[in-house]
């Protein structure tokens, strides 16, 4: 059975989608079946897959709004693993889907359809607390949290856990935090440091071990279509984000963070 996490942040720039896009790719590199679902109107996880976005067809939109099934939209990409692309006709989908049945459900659904045949789904989800988040918080089994030590990234990460709580009680009731992963760390940055700490007490195993670098490869893949994985497998941010991959293995294989 596959495992479903939601990659979420409602702020933006935090590196969420360079974590979708380069975990699925590490993943990979681990004969592990990925799917990657894009489900931010940018459609910048399908960009940095390497498919033009434009030339999409059918997309996540089709698959909320006309009932496609994940097959017609799957597109394999270099990295390995499978993408369901998005574009800017998902921007749409929100008000279209307020007077559609279960409208909280309908990425579940499609999911539940064909998600046997991979081992990770991850939902790369736009920076907004809306009913496209909403979608993919039920749809998954657990949220995987990417932040940056800073102030106002502790805020932030107050509402989604929040969010994540309300899921849990009306919507989703096996949603869980996953954990938090630390993007774009710069160790000599007294803040960070001091936030990180604040992190590690409040979150505990929660918080992975794992730290993704400030890395100027993770910054140059996307232009080119790739993951840092396959442009540059030797840089500093490839490496932490196969760190990453091997440590949600191993938290998979020994089941240690409880709910």
């Amino acid at each position: 059975m596959a495992k479903i996490l939601a990659i979420a942040n409602q702020k933006g720039g935090v590196g969420k989608t360079t974590t979708s896009i380069n975990l699925a790719a590490s993943l990979a590199k681990t004969r592990r079946r990925v799917l990657l679902v894009d489900i931010d109107p940018q459609g910048n996880a399908t960009m940095g897959s390497g498919i033009p976005k434009d030339a999409a067809h059918p997309t996540t939109y089709d698959i909320l709004i006309g009932g496609a099934g994940l097959e017609s939209a799957r597109k394999e990409v270099e990295a390995g693993y499978s993408v369901i692309p998005a574009n800017a006709h998902l921007s749409g989908a929100e008000i279209e889907l307020i007077s559609v049945e279960r409208r909280e459900h309908r990425l579940r659904e499609a999911l539940q359809a064909g998600v046997d045949r991979y081992d990770f789904v991850l939902i790369d989800c736009p920076p907004s607390l809306n009913l496209l988040t909403v979608n993919a918080l039920v749809a998954a089994q657990s949220v995987l949290i990417p932040m940056q030590c800073e102030y106002y990234a502790l805020e932030g990460l107050s509402a989604l856990v929040n969010t994540i709580r309300k899921i849990r009680e009306t919507l989703n009731p096996a949603l869980q935090i996953e954990g938090l992963l630390r993007t774009m760390f710069d160790p000599r940055n007294t803040l960070a440091n001091e936030v990180s700490a604040q992190l590690s007490r409040h979150f505990g195993d929660k918080l992975y071990r794992t730290i993704i670098p400030r890395n100027v490869r993770l910054a140059e893949a996307p232009s080119y279509g790739k993951s840092v994985i396959n442009y540059d497998m030797q840089s500093r941010g490839a490496q932490a984000y196969l760190a990453l991959a091997g440590e949600i293995l191993r938290r998979e294989q020994s089941g240690a963070i409880a709910p």
